[in-house]
Order: C-alpha cells, then sequence, then structure tokens
C-alpha cells in the first residue's frame, strides 16, 4: 500500500479489554490484605491483558499461518492448556504446546466444528494416544466465526475438558474472530485508499500538463536554460504525482512537490501568480497522505486565481500545534459558493474542484471525522483550506 497501514491501537486495546473480562471471571480470585495494595486479581488481570495485546500483535493481518503461528503460544497461555490446535477449512495452522504427535489429526478432529460452527467437547474415547505419560486425553474445539461464516478452529487439548476451559476456549474464539474482522476492516480500508489514489492520479489535470508543456516550449528558443530546467521539474513532479505504492509521505516530501508544481504553474502565469510559504521547521518530518496539499494548491490556482483579472496570491503555510501539524493553503481568489463546496465534501462529486472530496475522504479515512477538511470561502472572497494531522498515529509511516 503500500505502505503499512494497522488499524487503532485503541481499538485493539478494546478487543484485548473484552477478552480480559471473560477470562478473569473464569478464574478464582482470593484477595489478602495482608499482601498489601496489589492482588490476586490484579496480578491476573495484568497478565491476561498483557498476554492478550501479544496475540494482537501478531494477528494484526488476520489468521494468517504466519501470525497465528506466532500468536499461538500467546493463545494457549490464555487458556492454560497443554496444548492448543488453530486450523481452517483446509490446514493446521498452528500447533503449540505439548503432544505434538497428536497435530497431525487436529484438522480433522475440528472437521465437524468447521462444518456446523457449534463448539464440541471430545474426550478418551476419541483423543486417544499410547503413550501412557501424554498430557492430552481431551479436547475443546471452537469456532471462529467472522460475518455469519466459520473461518478456522481453536481447539484447547489437555488431560481433562472441563467446563471453564470449553467457556475460556470460546471467548478466545470469539476475540479471534474480532481480530480478523478488524483486520479485514483494515485490509478494505487499504484498499479504498488505493482505490482513491488511483483516482486521484486520474484527476490530474490534462490542461496543467499541456499548459506546463507549452509554457516550457515557449522558453526553447528566448530561454533554452530556463526551459531545461522547467523541464527537469515537470519531470519530478509527473514522477511524484505517478508514482506507484505507498499511501503516506513525509510533509517535506509533499511541500517539495508543491513548489516543482508552482514553478511550471508561475512559468505559465508570470507575475499574475504570487506565493508565499511559511513552514515551521519542526513539522517538515511529520508524516502526511500523499498528494494530501498538492490538490488543495492546483484547486487554488485553477479556481481561485486562473479566471480572476489581474492574477492572485496562494499563500501556504505549515504549523506546530504540539501533538499535530497544521496545514493551511489560502487564496485571495474568486471563492465559490459554500453549498457547492458542502456538496463536494459529503461525496456529491464535482469535476471543477480538483481533489478536494478525495482528500478530505482518505484523511477521514485516516485519522477519522475530527481531521477532515476545513473550508471558508464565499463568491469574491478567497477560498481558505486547512487541516491538521497528528504527529503520531498507529501504522501510519512514510513509504520510499
Amino acid at each position: 500500500m503500500s505502505g503499512s497501514f494497522h488499524l487503532p491501537t485503541a481499538i485493539v486495546v478494546a478487543g484485548a479489554m473484552v477478552l480480559l473480562y471473560a477470562l478473569v471471571r473464569l478464574v478464582r480470585h482470593g484477595r489478602n490484605g495482608s499482601r498489601g495494595f496489589v492482588s490476586d486479581v490484579d496480578h491476573a488481570t495484568h497478565a491476561t491483558l498483557h498476554t492478550a495485546s501479544l496475540a494482537a500483535r501478531h494477528l494484526q493481518d488476520g489468521l494468517s499461518p504466519e501470525g497465528v503461528g506466532r500468536a499461538a503460544r500467546h493463545l494457549r497461555q490464555l487458556l492454560g492448556s497443554s496444548a492448543i490446535a488453530v486450523t481452517d477449512a483446509t490446514s493446521l495452522l498452528a500447533w503449540d504446546g505439548a503432544a505434538d504427535h497428536h497435530a497431525d489429526r487436529a484438522l480433522a478432529d475440528a472437521d465437524e466444528v468447521l462444518r456446523t460452527g457449534h463448539t464440541i467437547v471430545l474426550g478418551a474415547g476419541q483423543v486417544s494416544c499410547s503413550d501412557p505419560d501424554c498430557p492430552v486425553r481431551a479436547a475443546v474445539i471452537a469456532p471462529v466465526v467472522t460475518a455469519d461464516r466459520v473461518v478456522a478452529a481453536i481447539a484447547a487439548y489437555g488431560p481433562t475438558a472441563s467446563a471453564g476451559l470449553a467457556r475460556a476456549t470460546e471467548e478466545v474464539a470469539g476475540w479471534m474472530a474480532t481480530q480478523a474482522e478488524l483486520a479485514d476492516l483494515g485490509h478494505q480500508r487499504t484498499r479504498t485508499m488505493e482505490a482513491e489514489l488511483r483516482a486521484l492520479r486520474a484527476q490530474i489535470s490534462p490542461h496543467f500538463i499541456y499548459n506546463s508543456l507549452a509554457a516550457i516550449a515557449s522558453f526553447v528558443r528566448t530561454d533554452p536554460e530556463r526551459a531545461r530546467e522547467l523541464l527537469l521539474e515537470f519531470a519530478d513532479f509527473t514522477r511524484y504525482a505517478l508514482r506507484r505504492g505507498g499511501a503516506f509521505t513525509t510533509l517535506a516530501e509533499e511541500l517539495r512537490n508543491v513548489e516543482r508544481y508552482l514553478v511550471l504553474e508561475q512559468a505559465r502565469f508570470g507575475d499574475r501568480l504570487t506565493v508565499s510559504l511559511l513552514i515551521a521547521p519542526e513539522v517538515l518530518p511529520v508524516t502526511v497522505p500523499y498528494l494530501a496539499i498538492q490538490p488543495l494548491v492546483e484547486n487554488a490556482v485553477r479556481h481561485g486565481l486562473a479566471t480572476k483579472e489581474g492574477g492572485g496570491h496562494v499563500r501556504i503555510v505549515a504549523t506546530d500545534e504540539g501533538g499535530e501539524a497544521g496545514i493551511t493553503i489560502e487564496d485571495d481568489g474568486v471563492g465559490s459558493d459554500p453549498q457547492v463546496i458542502r456538496g463536494v465534501l459529503d461525496g456529491r462529486a464535482d469535476g471543477d474542484n480538483v481533489g478536494l472530496g478525495n482528500v478530505d475522504a482518505r484523511l477521514r479515512q485516516v485519522y477519522g471525522d475530527d481531521f477532515g477538511l476545513v473550508v471558508e470561502t464565499a463568491p469574491g472572497a478567497g477560498t481558505k483550506v486547512s487541516f491538521r494531522v497528528p504527529k503520531y498515529a498507529p501504522g501510519v509511516h512514510p513509504t520510499t
């Protein structure tokens, strides 16, 4: 994506807390005042939450063999069983614990669960073993169900299959289903963002490309050196704008490409277009969605100034706001009808507003609805577009 993209830590922790509550209540605890402020239940709570968080890290990409294999040890610790197996409909995804000579039977043991979606308990007659010292004599097998579909099964093996082990296995299976659903949502969001980027690349104005090449051509005879420099700027701009892979970049890289764009536009408009930038150095390393700023600047030039008699001014500001970076693009152009802009941001596409709705949608997908675009405009009053991004967000990293 592409850049790596993971679900917010708060969601994973919330899922772990559900599992924590379900499992801790299955354990018998006692409080002893003489032991001070830290009780047995506190120890159990911390241990369960910690183990669940360790398992969750490996399941962020779903129930893949690699992820389940790394999570299996922690899942077994949650259940306190001699061994566990995790299978899907066709294969054993992981075995962890003692008696791995039973692993070859795990898929067959789980067959009924995978077919029916019901938890089963296997006794000594069904989990047989010729080794008198083998700790595996029974099993509880529970389905992992997402969207009314059984995607996997988890089996807890041990000397006996108690009612407490059965309940705990079902709780862990439910928690695994939540992790799988969160991973699927993350993948869907990644695919959506990739589609948005493809759409945005397709929207890069053919008029801009044509006009840039025409401006470069106009200098070929009168100023060959400037024509060469502009051609290099054009090549670098298109290379960045049309690159494949990577949903995020740094603010410094994004602004560098904005400068290339403005150099080309100034070659076309000359003195009609003036630009000022006020950038706090502290925010240059901050990660931002790729192509989050250039489309807004293009919108300012194309709609704010290109039709304004006498030209105008574009101002770009990036400020340090503690835990966030603030970005503003402002022009003194012809402005827009606020109702039209509201329609664009609400998803009622307007082809005359380059990338505005696209950028807003991607910001909200990545950071949440509190981080969408804020647009201030009116006919004849220019336009000011601003947004904020957290300096640090889980799973949001620049890619090269």
